[in-house]
């Protein structure tokens, strides 16, 4: 009696022993068949224009008079204002910005005699949502030298227009949707060169949309380019299934 019951307990054991294997090992097969992915990347992008255009147009005048350099400076502010006109940019997108006098006799830490006693400066900040009269007014920058304005720029690098493209919400759909399908091209390409399937998606990193310009030359800044690139990069991993 006491061996049967032995005989029974062995049995009894040795098949959840094997059942147990059977539950491990299947788990296994499902876990390392939930870890075969593939992580591909899909690239979008679109050359665009610019929608909106700043430019700082930064004069000064010089004179040991005050009445003088204001009088220079007034004279200045004409020519800009004239020169803007004949390239089609109204007053509504001119601010006057930043009227600064200078005396350099007030300094204490001059170190050497001064010609002109006064600086006067001026700027006038042009603000357009038509960047190719910009542009093109841009271009024609020496009628201003030849008329005797004086310009400098506000900071050292600073001169010439900015130029901003502001739509990137319209083409944010279609180049996300371009990028996905490009990186779906990749995974696909993957599975069939190793025999798999791609079977859904494990995650999914959109990207992060940068603009830059057109013409990557040197350290091209790309505000001070007038065509721009808009890319974005989505990296997506998908699961395989099949296959080796």
């Amino acid at each position: 009696m006491k061996v049967r019951h032995y005989l029974a307990c062995a049995a009894i054991l040795a098949v959840g022993i094997a059942a147990a294997g059977f539950f491990i090992g299947s788990g296994f097969v499902k876990s390392r068949k939930a870890d075969r992915f593939v992580t591909v990347k899909g690239i979008a992008e679109r050359d665009v224009e610019p929608d909106i255009a700043l430019w700082p147009l930064r004069f000064v005048a010089t004179d040991d008079e005050l009445s003088s350099a204001q009088a220079a400076i007034k004279k200045s502010l004409d020519h800009v204002i004239r020169f803007l006109k004949t390239h089609d940019i109204g007053e509504d997108s001119i601010e006057m910005q930043n009227l600064m006098v200078n005396d350099l006799l007030s300094n204490p830490y001059r170190s050497t005699e001064v010609s002109s006693r006064y600086i006067i400066s001026q700027t006038v900040m042009v603000r357009s949502q038509r960047p190719d009269l910009i542009r093109a007014a841009s271009q024609d920058i020496g009628d201003l030298v030849d008329a005797g304005v004086v310009l400098s720029p506000e900071y050292e690098g600073a001169g010439g227009p900015t130029y901003f493209f502001s739509r990137l919400n319209e083409i944010k759909p279609e180049m996300i949707a371009e990028a996905t399908a490009n990186a779906r091209k990749a995974a696909e390409k993957f599975a069939t060169d190793s025999g798999s399937e791609i079977s859904g998606i494990r995650r999914a990193n959109q990207g992060v949309f940068v603009i830059l310009p057109r013409d990557n030359v040197g350290e091209a800044y790309e505000g001070k380019q007038y065509y721009k690139t808009v890319r974005v990069v989505s990296t997506i991993e998908y699961y395989l299934s099949g296959g080796r």
